[in-house]
């Protein structure tokens, strides 16, 4: 039964009044009262006694003052010390009636405290950024709840079981990875330097530095030895580098984290990356790709036989769009085989083998025996070496269709690698299908992007062939985005038919240049002129496009004189 906005508003003044935000008196006054968020109630509070509202985002803490009150009852009461005005400490709160917190910071700094109301997630932003991710984890011994890591030689391991003796670093790493995974990170890097313990996460590609405790770098061993725990690693080696993986469940959702640790000159520096195994795949008409691209794309998904490349570099979503074609053709009839390092996502009828290097279990080697198991459909994670290209190649030409993954620059480059690589030009030519090259540029924050109507943005639209109608974007940066103006990501796309013309190229090794241009007169839309298709719609920016397209691709999607170059834009950005 669907909850309606009475409801709502009734059971957030129950919270509120649970958590001493309110007194029971005043639930009562506000349940007749058409108040139906938290803000608006700690407003109406604010007006009612006297008080100041504030939404905390455009004011500055004075660090000095933060300094005077112990980090661990303003972590667990929430209170956000703001600055001092005529002899009393402001202090912002949430709970106006739990004066419990207020007692405790009078008495040990024997302060004057005024209170400030603002909202809890207002609060709680704050109070991580000022005193870093896991400050109460390192200075106290605070239950920490949430994430529950799994071993997979004991299942239903909770190593996060929140009692009394439980080591704060246990629940510092759980936090990281906890924070990591709510904001969407795909990776995590810890690093050591001469004073100081670094942590950032990748979020939607940029990395983003990540507020600690001052005090962190003294735990930095200790962090570092968590983590090999979680990764079943040497935690006494540590001259060499290692890999292992950990795998967490976070409400109801599993994360696979590939872990590599690697000495550096002050410590051992490691990188997680977050693999969500529970995504929802959409399809591949939600993917974003152009009318004509995706037509091609459903026209080779239904081919008995052939190879078809996704190429980028690493991070741009190649694996996500090839489950998503294996997805649109997973029926009854086909048997779908997959050879992956690491499984990112699991697919309900699709066999999927996990590559081990250690246990000698290869690309090719597991392509070589999938080969046994009378495969419709092999999806091969990369295409790394000769051996695993050969492979490809001749399952193929057996009546296989055999998806992969190159790292190229662009779709033409794709060709001369495999024969690079040492597949003869007439094996490529009869076997290759197409070829798919893409990127991930970021996707303006809608509740902050702006209008760009300079001038500098007029002369942008007119060399990249947007119409003067159209409104582009620049970003600006608020809350929601974290300040950088963006959130989520979109692909870029540039789709390549191997049609007579350009298997002939590649019998006479042709190259890459030749190749890209046989393509482009068959009709081919290179990566940045689908990038201006996104400026144009108002999704990204002209810089995000030129972040992940090079130069040539840039010149070659230019709608002006022939004279004009890559460098002729960058001067009017």
């Amino acid at each position: 039964m669907a909850i309606t906005p009475v409801q709502d508003s009734r059971q957030l003044l129950a919270r509120m009044a649970a958590s001493r935000q309110l007194s029971s008196l005043d639930a009562d006054t506000l349940a007749k009262l058409p108040l139906h968020s938290e803000e608006e109630i700690l407003r109406w509070l604010a007006d009612e006694y006297g008080l100041s509202f504030t939404t905390l985002e455009d004011v500055e803490p004075d660090r000095q003052i933060l300094s005077l009150f112990p980090a661990r009852i303003l972590l667990k009461e929430e209170l956000l010390p703001l600055q001092r005005v005529n002899g009393a400490v402001e202090v912002a709160t949430s709970r106006l009636f739990a004066t419990q917190g207020f007692d405790a910071l009078k008495t040990l700094t024997g302060l004057n405290l005024k209170p400030v109301l603002a909202s809890t997630e207002a609060i709680q932003r704050e109070i991580k950024k000022r005193l870093g991710v896991g400050a109460d984890t390192i200075g106290t011994l605070d239950e920490e709840k949430g994430l529950q890591v799994l071993d997979e030689n004991a299942e239903g391991n909770d190593l996060d079981s929140g009692e009394e003796d439980e080591a704060s670093i246990i629940r510092f790493v759980n936090q990281v990875l906890k924070d990591a995974i709510e904001l969407r990170a795909s990776d995590v890097h810890l690093e050591p330097f001469e004073d100081e313990f670094r942590i950032r996460y990748r979020i939607d590609g940029e990395l983003q530095e990540v507020p600690v405790p001052a005090q962190l770098k003294r735990f930095q061993p200790a962090i570092v030895s968590r983590v090999k725990i979680l990764s079943h690693l040497n935690i006494a080696e540590k001259r060499l580098p290692q890999d292992g993986r950990i795998k967490v469940r976070i409400e109801q959702a599993e994360v696979d984290i590939r872990v590599s640790v690697i000495p550096m000159l002050h410590g051992e520096a490691v990188v997680m990356r977050l693999l969500r195994q529970n995504s929802t795949l959409r399809g591949l008409g939600e993917i974003g790709m152009n009318q004509r691209e995706l037509e091609h794309f459903q026209h080779v998904l239904g081919m008995p036989h052939g190879i078809i490349l996704v190429t980028g570099p690493t991070g741009s979503g190649k694996t996500s769009t090839l489950y998503t074609a294996l997805n649109e053709i997973n029926d009854a009839v086909r048997k779908i085989i997959t050879v992956e390092d690491p499984v990112e996502y699991q697919l309900k009828g699709v066999n999927q083998i996990q590559v081990n290097e250690k246990s000698g279990l290869t690309f090719a080697r597991g392509l070589r025996s999938i080969l046994r198991h009378d495969p419709d459909v092999i999806l091969i994670g990369e295409i790394r070496d000769a051996e695993t290209a050969q492979i490809a190649v001749q399952a193929s030409l057996t009546g296989h269709l055999v998806f992969s993954t190159l790292h190229t620059n662009d779709a033409p480059g794709a060709l001369t690698r495999l024969v690079d690589m040492g597949v003869e030009p007439y094996l490529v030519a009869s076997s290759l299908e197409a070829v798919l090259a893409q990127r991930l540029v970021r996707v303006l924050c809608p509740h902050c992007k702006q209008a760009d109507n300079s001038a500098t943005a007029q002369t942008l639209k007119a060399k990249l062939g947007i119409a003067a109608d159209k409104v582009i974007f620049k970003s600006v940066g608020c809350r929601e985005c974290r300040n950088t103006g963006f959130f989520g990501r979109h692909a870029i796309f540039e789709w390549m038919d191997t049609d007579e013309e350009i298997r002939q190229l590649i019998l006479k090794s042709a190259s890459t240049d030749q190749i890209r241009n046989a393509a482009r007169r068959a009709g081919m839309t290179t990566l940045a002129e689908d990038g201006w298709r996104l400026v144009a719609a108002g999704v990204t920016t002209v810089e995000e496009v030129l972040s992940v397209t090079t130069a040539k691709e840039v010149e070659r999607s230019q709608k002006v004189e022939s004279g004009e170059t890559a460098a002729s834009l960058a001067v009017a950005r």
